[in-house]
């Protein structure tokens, strides 16, 4: 007799109703109570794939983030620079011209003559008595000659007034001439001597003007213009040359009012010509009066050594009113932009931040930090031009000064 067991008879019987859902002995899965086996394989199909899901949102979550955190890629390499306490000199800056210190005019002072020789050019140096030029002489030495005859006669008939004036007053007690006759005499012998004088005048006219057919300079200096031609004949006062009183030069600035009280005769000045190198000058005067125009005044200066100067040209200089100190930068490490001055400071990160500062004077290839800079600030001495505010930078350390590995040598000018 064959007996069911109770396995088969579960799979073949219906379930029971209210039974809790359970594991089936011998089956893999577990089954609510009245589910088919379809039913079964659908459910741990999903569960499967939730299990995977979640595996994968571990595994994402546990893998590093991707380069959003990663420094930003350098801009340029660039040198740092921190302000630095420099005595600078306090000056007033003015501009101005260069003039002689005075001119003097070389004229004619003869007329009718022709102009025969002239011996000077332009920048020709020359010593007070020097002769510049010669007129024909000719007709001055006739003259003379002429007045050196006059003069002789009238020394003879002086003598001969002299004596008859001797006479007749020797004879005068005795009564042989008359009162009369005894003046004239005497008459005639002042007349001689005053006649003679007369000649004696005129031939020192004559004199003086053979003279003055020879141009003479009258001061040391430099010629600085010539008027005078070979075969002219020139009147009276015409202007011949010009010179230069003792090849002096002064420079003539022109300061604001506002500056004028801070300047003292005897003050050393830095005269800059156009194109030249600066020249060393001491102020000499203040003129008393300001132009109403301008509300400049004059103030002048002697060249002391004029170097490279030359009269009418522009000139740049400064008054040295002493030393005060500053707060200095390498001039690489200050950018002009739309006429501000800006230095680049670096901040956390490598990263630059603009920073608008004013400046002031300039000494070398230093210049004077007047405001905007902290004495601390870490400044972006080289490329300045080349970043923009917020680049990030790499930091270098500067190269050595190429002048403290080998010495300057003077220049043949220098010496």
């Amino acid at each position: 007799m064959k007996t069911d067991s109770p396995i088969s008879h579960v799979d073949s019987a219906a379930p029971a109703v209210g039974l809790p859902a359970a594991v089936l002995p011998g089956s893999p899965w577990p089954r609510a109570a009245g589910q088919p086996r379809r039913g079964r394989w659908l459910w741990g199909a999903g569960a499967v794939m939730a299990a995977a899901g979640l595996l994968a949102l571990s595994v994402q979550a546990q893998s590093p983030k991707p380069a959003a955190a990663t420094a930003a890629k350098p801009a340029l390499t660039v040198t740092l620079a921190t302000p630095q306490r420099t005595e600078l000199p306090l000056a007033v800056p003015a501009n101005g011209s260069v003039a002689a210190w005075q001119e003097a005019v070389v004229g004619a002072e003869t007329s009718g003559l022709r102009l025969a020789e002239v011996r000077v050019n332009v920048g020709d140096r020359v010593k007070r008595g020097q002769v510049l030029a010669t007129f024909a002489a000719a007709l001055p030495q006739a003259d003379l000659a002429q007045a050196r005859a006059a003069v002789a006669e009238a020394e003879a008939t002086l003598a001969e007034a002299v004596a008859n004036a001797r006479r007749a007053r020797d004879l005068a007690a005795s009564g042989a001439l008359s009162e009369q006759q005894i003046n004239q005499f005497l008459t005639a012998e002042r007349t001689a001597e005053a006649r003679l004088q007369a000649q004696r005048a005129l031939f020192k006219t004559n004199e003086l003007r053979l003279a003055q057919t020879q141009v003479l300079a009258p001061d040391d200096g430099v010629i600085s213009a010539r008027a005078a031609t070979v075969g002219a004949v020139v009147s009276p006062g015409q202007e011949l040359f010009r010179l230069i009183r003792q090849g002096r030069l002064e420079w003539r600035a022109e300061v604001a009012s506002s500056e004028l009280a801070r300047l003292q005769p005897g003050m050393p000045v830095r005269v800059t010509p156009a194109g030249g190198e600066a020249v060393a000058g001491r102020l000499r005067m203040v003129a008393p009066t300001v132009d109403p125009a301008t509300r400049n005044g004059l103030v002048y200066v002697d060249l002391l050594q004029p170097g490279s100067a030359r009269a009418g040209m522009f000139a740049r200089g400064e008054f040295e009113l002493g030393r005060s100190p500053a707060l200095t930068l390498p001039q690489t490490a200050v950018l002009l932009r739309d006429g501000f001055s800006y230095v680049f400071l670096l901040g956390p990160n490598n990263q630059v931040r603009q920073v608008k500062v004013a400046v002031g004077r300039r000494l070398g290839d230093r210049i004077e930090i007047t405001s905007g800079l902290d004495a601390a600030a870490r400044v972006v001495a080289s490329g300045a031009g080349f970043l923009a505010d917020g680049d990030t930078v790499k930091v270098v350390d500067a190269p050595p000064a190429v002048a403290a590995a080998k010495p300057a040598v003077a220049s043949p000018a220098a010496k």
